[in-house]
């Protein structure tokens, strides 16, 4: 059976689009574990440190174990989001020892975020997961520019945001971050932001948010890998599905699906009826919004 890079790349060979849905809350699991099989299509189940700390995923291990339990390879795979060397609250991470534990778990990839270091150190700390990843088979993401969001506090306005071009991925920087730090997925900036983790905020509705298309053809002339898409809940359709043709291969959701369960579990009561809402929103964005029902057999062969 294929490995979690070779269906990756497959993706990006083809111009197909791999949706990454993350899973702060254990019991997320098996919903949206059954609904990529039910729509007969590929997925990334993934969780980030900040999933850890600030929500309720426990741990990688925890995580993996709830996985494992609902597993369908033919359809998903677990993958390792964001282990930032500095995190969204400044505080600095022993990053390799957690790196190295998802490996011994079976994590297929993993994603180290250098994105808050300056371009040297991102690269550095980049190629010493990579090279880590690679000795047991395992693919490397990295980030290279600001995906804002889970930063405290409120962003600026975004319109003003997009037309500053604030933190967008460097074309340039980019070619040097891939050859040097030997990254398998690049995530980049091209307009995209991630959700609120904290606070009110949270729980409100994301910014509409556009992405800068001839930057993002820039970038994937400049890398020629795989490109991913943080933040990808509240991007416009037009622009994910344009996006895809220009080397966004895989897109994190993780506020779309997240709210889904909150809302289930506050007007439903119990769990259950937030599972179901959860497995319906998942069901909905691989059917409706990204159209990759029945899709599996392109990927996995």
């Amino acid at each position: 059976m294929k490995t979690t890079g070779e269906i990756i790349r497959s993706a990006f060979e083809q111009g197909l689009l791999v949706p990454a849905f993350n899973i702060p809350h254990l019991p997320m699991m098996e919903p949206v574990i059954q609904a990529v099989a039910d729509q007969d299509s590929f997925a990334l189940i993934e969780t980030a440190r900040l999933e850890w700390y600030k929500f309720a995923a426990k741990g990688p291990d925890a995580v993996m174990a709830e996985f494992q339990k609902f597993q369908q390879p033919k359809h998903v795979r677990m993958h390792l989001d964001h282990v930032p060397v500095i995190d969204e609250d400044g505080v600095h991470v022993d990053f390799l020892p957690v790196i190295q534990q998802c490996i011994d778990l079976g994590y297929q990839s993993v994603m180290l975020d250098g994105s808050r270091l300056k371009l040297d150190d991102n690269i550095a700390a980049t190629r010493k997961v990579a090279d880590l990843a690679h000795k047991s088979g395992v693919v490397c993401e990295a980030e290279l520019g600001a995906v804002l969001g889970h930063e405290a506090g409120p962003l600026p306005p975004y319109e003003e945001l997009f037309a500053s071009g604030k933190g967008f991925t460097d074309v340039g920087e980019a070619k040097r971050f891939v050859e040097e730090s030997a990254c398998d997925w690049l995530s980049v900036a091209v307009g995209n932001i991630h959700g609120a983790i904290s606070g009110v905020q949270m729980d409100q509705k994301k910014v509409e948010a556009r992405l800068q298309l001839d930057h993002l053809d820039a970038l994937r002339q400049a890398t020629g890998i795989p490109l991913v898409l943080h933040g990808g809940t509240g991007v416009k359709r037009e622009y994910v599905l344009a996006a895809v043709k220009r080397g966004i291969t895989k897109i994190n959701i993780g506020t779309e699906i997240r709210q889904a369960y909150d809302t289930g579990l506050r007007e439903g009561g119990t769990v259950v009826a937030a599972q179901q809402s959860c497995y319906d929103r998942t069901s909905w964005l691989i059917k409706e919004y990204f159209e990759l029902a029945g899709t599996s057999k392109l990927l996995i062969g």
